[in-house]
């Protein structure tokens, strides 16, 4: 299993999903009956550390920087 998530990604995916974890966890949030919804961010703070998401693959979307080559771009020599 590759890595299909690059640094920009990663990091989105982790501070966004930290703020989901604090919504959840009612950090400064106050309760409102949809901080269930915040759990969500473990699978983003997950996918984010690990640099592999799932969905990313299904729908073979790669931002990572490293990209495998082409047979054709070996140099001539």
């Amino acid at each position: 299993m590759h890595t299909n998530l690059g640094g920009l990604d990663r990091t989105l995916r982790i501070l966004i999903g930290l703020g989901l974890l604090a919504y959840a966890l009612q950090i400064g949030f106050p309760p409102t009956g949809w901080n269930q919804l915040g759990w969500a961010g473990a699978v983003l703070v997950l996918t984010g550390v690990v640099g592999y998401c799932p969905v990313y693959a299904l729908v073979e979307i790669d931002t990572s920087s490293h990209r495998p080559r082409d047979r054709g771009d070996s140099p001539k020599g």
